[in-house]
């Protein structure tokens, strides 16, 4: 380790005075001006990572679904899964150390992970469209290189295709080729093979627009579409040329306003989705003839996954088990759906992507998705190679059953949440089951929810347990939610604190949107006055 070459190099890419910042689930995430030292400083940490696993580490820049002029990075390990946790209190570390300590801050990571600093390094980088990001990410290469390190730059990439791009790596090409041409040559052939038996509509082709939250999926979408040459015809929306990334468009505008986005002309009837700004969530949406809007969020979208795949596992009559991993935030029509009509077994876990994937590794299909439309599905090893031998062995009904396993394994990035391939899984499913969108959205009718914030002096009063639905402190406010609950029918309610600020989130659920907006507001209104409340007391939410 050049001790003197750190010191020199990280000196222009200095750390802003007083910045602290946190390594989450989804990264560091913040102003993009303030980012610089960060970029420099994960690449170096992802030097240290690759040269203790021996393997090629990943290093995304991208905020996701954040505004235009936030930026952000994570690291992705060698299987393509999320950082190891003790290596993102390395990252935490790292990133808030002074200047005149990032020598020893390093060496002490170093020592603590038993890292063998002689070892070859291998990262790769993606990045999104973000005006920031090609800047940035020089930054990254900048620390890469300086601890002697080598990499490959993939530039322009969903945040899927980066954990791809590192799965692959890693297998030593038996996941795919680590390419971009590897990636859709993968998913179009396993779309194609698996939609072979659906039944054509007069033309032989679905329509689907896609709102592509004005970020990287509308150009891999663009890239996307030669490979897909028949049954699916995309119509691509809010593709960069005019708006901002992720403004008044995108995944979590659509989920969180219960709007259509700007900039897409919808029809009644019409299927359509929308993308975030690095393609890793996906919901879908319509109107009815009445001009009514309709969301279809991540919970509908695994109830249909989850209900098809559990279909096929009963073909094949092999004992291969499947669960639903869901949070809190699962709209309880959708839980009381897989479990009583669906005889699916449903898990929660606390809130955060990698308590989900955590859960669903447990299963042999695992299936998992937040309600704001990130998730996929796990298969285990075993259950893969059950699958892929059946495939090739069975006769009939059987083999069919598996063919369609195969498939779907090959569609889903089993390395995260991937906006394509969950679309291209769902619209398989559409066409082979025959349904419309409104017939997929009727499986259940989501009770009406209502999700409000409360800003308080300091979030860390609020501690919860059971998968977050019960508040342990401060005393007295499980006991005020319980008895606020009793006063409506088929109604729930949970209070958590936000990860970064301190405000305390709460979501309420009953059988009337009155009722909910009412459970939220009397709910909002005992955290206010048991959890230290600041500002204005909570209003009315209409």
């Amino acid at each position: 380790m050049d001790l003197e070459a750190i010191t020199k190099h990280s000196a222009l890419h200095a750390k802003p005075n007083g910045l602290i910042l946190q390594y989450g689930t989804a990264g560091f995430r913040t102003k993009a001006v303030h980012l610089d030292h960060v970029m420099f400083r994960m690449g170096l940490l992802a030097v240290l990572r690759s040269k203790q696993t021996q393997s090629t580490i990943g290093v995304m820049v991208t905020a996701s679904h954040n505004p235009e002029e936030d930026n952000g990075v994570k690291l992705v390990d060698p299987l393509g899964e999320m950082l190891a946790p003790s290596w993102e209190e390395h990252a935490t570390c790292l990133a808030n150390a002074e200047e005149q300590d990032v020598q020893s801050v390093l060496l002490d990571i170093s020592k603590k992970a038993a890292v063998d600093l002689q070892r070859d390094a291998y990262v790769v980088i993606g990045r999104d469209t973000r005006p920031s990001s090609e800047k940035l990410a020089h930054s990254v290469i900048d620390g890469i290189t300086v601890l002697g390190g080598q990499f490959h730059d993939y530039g322009l990439l969903t945040t899927p295709q980066l954990h791809y791009m590192v799965y692959c790596r890693n297998t030593s090409g038996q996941y795919g080729k680590a390419t971009i041409d590897g990636y859709y040559q993968k998913l179009s052939a396993a779309f194609a093979e698996l939609t072979k038996q659906a039944p054509r509509s007069g033309d032989g082709f679905r329509s689907l627009k896609v709102d592509c939250a004005n970020g990287i999926g509308a150009l891999k979408l663009g890239e996307m579409e030669r490979y897909l040459s028949q049954g699916l015809s995309l119509q691509l929306f809010n593709v960069g040329t005019e708006g901002r990334l992720n403004h008044l468009c995108g995944a979590d505008f659509v989920k969180s306003y219960q709007k259509p986005p700007q900039g897409m002309e919808m029809k009644s009837n019409e299927r359509c989705c929308s993308f975030d700004g690095d393609a890793d969530r996906i919901v879908y949406y319509y109107y009815d003839a009445d001009g009514h809007f309709h969301l279809i969020d991540g919970d509908k979208i695994a109830a249909l996954i989850s209900s098809f795949l559990k279909e096929l596992l009963l073909e094949i009559g092999e004992n291969l088990n499947i669960g639903v991993v869901q949070t809190a935030y699962a709209n309880g029509s959708s839980t009381r759906f897989l479990e009583e009509v669906m005889k699916v077994p449903v898990y929660c876990t606390k809130t955060g992507v990698k308590h989900l994937h955590h859960k669903a590794q447990e299963f042999d299909v695992g299936v998992y998705f937040e309600a704001n439309g990130h998730g996929t599905v796990l298969f285990s090893k075993a259950a893969e190679m059950k699958i892929k031998q059946l495939a090739k062995e069975s006769k009939d009904e059987k083999r069919k059953a598996a063919k369609m396993l195969e498939n779907i394994i090959d569609l889903f990035n089993q390395a995260a949440g991937d906006a394509i391939s969950d679309m291209l899984v769902i619209e398989a499913i559409l066409a082979l089951k025959g349904l419309t969108v409104q017939q997929w959205d009727a499986l259940y009718t989501d009770l009406p929810n209502r999700q409000l914030k409360v800003k308080v002096a300091d979030r860390q009063v609020i501690s919860t347990t059971d998968a977050e639905r019960q508040a342990v402190t401060p005393p007295g406010l499980q006991e005020a939610i319980n008895n606020l609950v009793k006063k409506y029918k088929l109604s729930r309610a949970f209070v958590r604190p936000s990860g970064t600020e301190d405000i305390v989130r709460v979501y309420a659920e009953a059988d009337s949107q009155e009722s909910a907006d009412s459970l939220a507001h009397e709910v909002s209104l005992a955290v206010f006055q048991l959890a230290g409340g600041v500002g204005e007391r909570p209003a009315p939410c209409f």
